[in-house]
């Protein structure tokens, strides 16, 4: 069985994944390498695999299952927060932290609702059909990303570009490690008096380290919540009750658990022997930990499979679990409220004129176009 599978839906986990999930939540699958490693599919084995200490992170052990070639050309050379142990893994965690706390991220709200709130008037104000993955999903947490760094927004169509390599699945490695390096380069070179590189400058810490801490940042920070505004927005339109719940709910919790967009999945490797869900995986062996048939779990979740705003989602493991927990959620999660709740009160009449373009063949599930008309919207609002 090879991984990733393709969907059948573009909201739905694959069915065989699902299939795995009810009959053999631990089972081996082929990468695009050849290696079999482990694919952990329930929820409860999802959380243990996370959070057990025994599992690493680190791409350098020889059983680690890298998502594609490109990942395995970059990480083992530049080394992220994603790709760190502890106690590494925790210094540089600690250095981040205070500026992605919720009390910080909740100081940008007003901010985050103004760069939002300008994006639906221009929308409403321009030609139809508009591309809302062009018009809002990608320039929203672009610009929110680029102000929390200190990074030019007007330079980000060079970082967009870099990140489009970075995250398909394409064949030429040496042409994203070369783009992912000078991408480095031109963070290395910035003015750092800003925003979160700023206060990493403060401490001292070399430029070089600076730009990997920032390409990390910057990549994640923007095409994750893009991803999750497009597909979010389809899967509200898909189910009209949705729709018209979003204007009075706050939706993102249940549509984190429902969609799940880290296509290729955590990737994790036993540093010791331990037992998944009743099967031993050995010192090591890598595993596939699947987050997002964990969010489908029928143990965990009433009703899985069926999109309720109004549900109890906050369980869910859509920004991962354990120490590598999502170290940027609380800004993803106020993105998402602000454009999810202000998008669905503006646009009441806003319908998809053609099926999302998706972009599966990537490390991020989401639309690639999302051509729509605005149809009524609210004066003044």
């Amino acid at each position: 069985m090879d991984f990733p599978m393709p969907r059948t839906c573009p909201f739905d986990p694959a069915p065989e994944l699902m299939r795995r999930l009810a009959g053999e939540p631990v089972a081996r699958v082929r990468l695009w390498d050849g290696s079999t490693p482990w694919m952990i599919t329930r929820y409860e084995d999802v959380r243990a695999v996370l959070s057990d200490p025994r599992v690493s992170v680190d791409p350098h052990h020889p059983g680690f299952p890298h998502t594609n070639a490109i990942s395995k050309a970059r990480d083992t050379r530049m080394l992220t927060l994603m790709q760190l142990d502890a106690p590494e893994h925790i210094r540089q965690r600690r250095l981040l932290t205070a500026d992605f706390t919720v009390k910080r991220i909740e100081a940008m709200r007003p901010r985050i609702q103004q760069i939002v709130d300008e994006h639906v008037s221009r929308i409403l104000a321009g030609p139809q059909p508009f591309d809302l993955v062009a018009s809002l999903a990608l320039p929203v947490p672009s610009l929110v990303i680029c102000e929390l760094l200190g990074v030019p927004y007007h330079d980000r169509a060079y970082f967009q570009d870099v990140a489009s390599k970075l995250v398909m699945n394409e064949p030429d490695p040496a042409a994203a490690l070369a783009a992912s390096e000078e991408l480095n380069g031109y963070l290395a070179v910035l003015p750092h008096k800003t925003g979160v590189l700023g206060s990493l400058a403060a401490t001292g810490m070399p430029s070089k380290k600076i730009a990997t801490i920032g390409q990390l940042l910057l990549i994640a920070g923007h095409d994750t919540t893009a991803c999750m505004i497009s597909l979010g927005i389809a899967a509200l339109l898909a189910n009209p009750s949705q729709w018209r719940a979003a204007r009075d709910h706050d939706v993102t919790e249940e549509l984190l658990r429902y969609l799940s967009i880290t296509h290729t999945e955590a990737r994790r490797v036993a540093r010791a022997d331990i037992e998944v869900g009743g099967t031993l995986i050995r010192t090591g062996e890598g595993m596939v930990v699947v987050k997002a048939t964990a969010n489908r779990d029928p143990q965990a979740f009433q009703d899985p499979d069926t999109l309720d705003v109004r549900g109890a989602a906050r369980h869910h493991v859509a920004f991962g679990y354990g120490a590598h927990q999502c170290l940027g959620q609380a800004l993803a999660r106020a993105e998402l409220q602000v454009v999810f709740s202000t998008v669905s009160r503006r646009m009441l009449g806003l319908t998809l004129v053609e099926p999302p373009e998706l972009t599966e063949n990537a490390i991020f599930y989401g639309a690639r176009r999302l051509l729509a008309t605005s149809g009524r919207k609210i004066a003044g609002s």
